[in-house]
């Protein structure tokens, strides 16, 4: 049985415009404490936003049902579940879609309903102060030194030598100033029109803080057709001045990397006895001012007989050999002991779930991303090892992958 429809009402009052109602339901989210969710999917112009009008009821300890009968709202899921960063789905109480800017969509009979609504039929005269944004409580991640990150990659590179796992992926925090007068708001408007191709997210949530991103990476997709589809990308290169995609040459080394990605994607199938797959790639894709290699894999729900596909690719999914590596537990072992930091949301996954209808979600990695402190930013970044990393490349690589994010800090 498919969750009860939410009610839509018509904005209260004169219709600012979308950038105002965006402003506007930001505002009341956090002058009230509560976790709010703004994105831009790849490929579209319009923004949607998802509000939750109890805190409480942000936090979860499972990956979110992708079906039809699952409870509609925002996932916002850390690389690994802990108190520190806890794994949220945010329920869509209020949903509100820049398309169609003269509609809210209510799913909620809570009195905070009626007091956002009577915040909204109010006039409010243009602010340029930021807003104030939830920040973390938890402190600011260890930062490696280059010297340290060559040591990581070194030690990653003798584990794939001597046979403890085949594939890792090392990261690394950096810290930035905030610029004078920073806005995440700005800075998400700047991120939209920087990266039209990527998932571009603005995510603020009491104890898990304030993130920006733009990814470029589908971890699970459920489309209005009933399509399923995810992804393998892997390998880096700078996109050069003038060049074209489909001209890019790359090493062996990232042809590999990327083809052990493709491969776990497809053991996950088998794992479920599933067959009827399309597979497509790989490919060359621009992803900002770099490039990488993907390919993508596609299965017709309506046409096998795997109901829950989306819900068990997820959980068996995530984390992604893309982000972690393979095997898998091991990968995830090696740098629990030698990366020397806390990842938190950095390569979780993040996205909407049933919204804005039933049986539709796009959850996507959280590559790309920023979290905010008081008068820092903390970004993160990261490079798959193979046996033939270099420590100097992955820290270019690392560098290249930073400045898409650190962009909007300048």
């Amino acid at each position: 049985m498919s969750q009860p429809q939410p009610r839509t009402v018509t904005w209260p009052g004169r219709v600012p415009t979308p950038p105002e109602q965006l402003q506007q339901l930001l505002t009341f989210a956090l002058q009230q404490q509560l976790p709010v969710a703004a994105w831009r999917l790849p490929g579209t112009e319009h923004v949607q936003l998802c509000l939750s009008l109890s805190a409480d009821a942000a936090l979860t300890g499972l990956p979110p049902a992708l079906s039809p009968e699952a409870p509609a709202g925002f996932a916002f899921f850390p690389f690994r579940d802990s108190d520190h960063n806890p794994a949220l789905f945010l329920p869509a109480d209020i949903y509100w879609h820049a398309e169609t800017p003269a509609q809210l969509q209510l799913d909620s009979t809570d009195s905070r309903a009626s007091q956002l609504l009577a915040f909204l039929a109010t006039e409010h005269a243009p602010d340029p102060t930021p807003l104030p944004w939830h920040l973390s409580t938890q402190p600011v991640p260890h930062t490696a030194s280059q010297a340290e990150y060559y040591q990581l990659v070194e030690t990653g590179v003798q584990a794939i030598k001597s046979g403890q796992v085949v594939k890792v992926v090392s990261s690394r925090a950096a810290r930035r100033p905030l610029p004078a007068g920073f806005d995440a708001l700005r800075a998400f408007r700047e991120l939209c029109s920087r990266y039209p191709r990527a998932f571009v997210s603005l995510v603020s949530a009491p104890g898990a803080g304030t993130w920006l991103g733009a990814s470029p990476e589908v971890l699970v997709e459920v489309d209005e057709q009933g399509v399923f589809r995810t992804m393998a990308l892997a390998g880096t290169q700078a996109l050069a001045p003038g060049a074209l995609p489909q001209h890019a040459i790359w090493r062996q080394k990232e042809i590999e990397e990327q083809a052990l990605v493709a491969r776990y994607i497809v053991s996950c199938f088998k794992q479920l006895r599933l067959r009827e797959y399309e597979e497509t790639g790989p490919r060359t894709v621009v992803a900002g001012q770099l490039l990488h290699l993907r390919t993508d894999f596609a299965v017709n729900l309506r046409q096998v007989p795997f109901p829950t596909l989306g819900t068990d690719m997820l959980r068996l999914l995530h984390p992604t050999s893309a982000v972690g590596g393979m095997p898998k537990q091991a990968a995830l072992d090696f740098l629990q002991a030698h990366e020397g930091y806390d990842r938190a949301y950095y390569s979780g996954f993040l996205g909407p779930v049933n919204v804005p209808q039933a049986g539709v979600s796009r959850l996507f990695v959280n590559l790309r991303c920023l979290q905010l402190h008081p008068a820092e930013a903390v970004l993160y970044a990261g490079t798959g090892l193979t046996a033939d990393s270099d420590p100097e490349r992955e820290w270019q690589e690392t560098e290249m992958k930073l400045s898409t994010i650190g962009a909007i800090l300048r």
